[in-house]
């Protein structure tokens, strides 16, 4: 698809993996609405970036929120593209702990309602707006891309929550481009393996070596700016479609 001329919307866009992905979509000429639950970061991003950004606070789970960031997107020219980051987890927890304690429910339903709640939320917001666009030569009038995880494929003891809800995001990836192909909308999904995010780049060297250890070449982390050079590469290539991609540097997490 051409993004030249055209608006996108990035949810956690803000963040490590969010920010890199809004400066590298607005380098290749696309118009940026960066919503965050950090309005305040948000705001400094489009400050650097100019007026072809503008910042969104708010959060994915409530309607108007969503609503005012694919109205915002939208005042700068047509949506095309939604790429959807915002997310996180919480605190390592096990199904029941090693002193029989069950694993915590709110959190829990926390983890699945800012990571795939949200996601399903902007995702339909988004593609309800961008169904008007004109479509080009492919019939194409925008793209999705949500954010899986290499936990969401292959969790590891003490990531319940954050595997459950990142592989429901894997999961709605194909159904959600059979939904939506009649609109001549397509969707992929990116599942990350260890990435050089700000968290980690804070983290005691003994655990950013622990986590460096299983990935196998490049052996570092991944960067932000290669996250974004995936959803670059997702929204120019017609062809892909309905796809969970492992950005991983063919890391596998092992059980523990």
């Amino acid at each position: 698809m051409e993004l030249a001329g055209r608006s996108a919307l990035v949810t956690g866009g803000a963040g490590g993996l969010g920010a890199a992905t809004v400066r590298h979509v607005a380098g290749l000429g696309m118009r940026v609405a960066i919503f965050d639950r950090a309005g305040d970061m948000a705001a400094a991003l489009a400050a650097e970036l100019g007026d072809a950004t503008v910042a969104v606070g708010g959060d994915v789970c409530d309607d108007d929120d969503v609503a005012a960031a694919v109205s915002a997107a939208q005042t700068l020219a047509p949506i095309a593209l939604v790429v959807n980051i915002a997310g996180g987890g919480v605190r390592s927890q096990r199904t029941v702990s090693r002193d029989g304690a069950p694993h915590d429910r709110a959190a829990f339903e926390y983890t699945m309602a800012i990571n795939a709640l949200g996601t399903f939320n902007v995702s339909r917001l988004a593609a309800a707006a961008m169904a008007s666009n004109d479509p080009d030569t492919d019939g194409q009038r925008g793209v999705i891309v949500n954010t899986s995880s290499l936990a969401g494929l292959e969790g590891q003891a003490g990531q319940l929550a954050y595997a459950a809800a990142k592989a429901a995001i894997a999961g709605m990836t194909l159904p959600m481009a059979r939904d939506l192909a009649p609109l001549g909308i397509r969707v992929c999904a990116i599942a990350p393996g260890t990435m050089e995010t700000p968290v980690f780049q804070s983290a005691p060297e003994e655990l950013k070596e622990r986590l460096v250890r299983d990935i196998v070449f490049p052996k570092r982390m991944g960067r932000p700016e290669e996250f974004a050079q995936t959803v670059a590469m997702i929204a120019g290539n017609p062809y892909l479609n309905g796809e969970v991609i492992r950005l991983d540097a063919a890391l596998r997490f092992p059980p523990k």
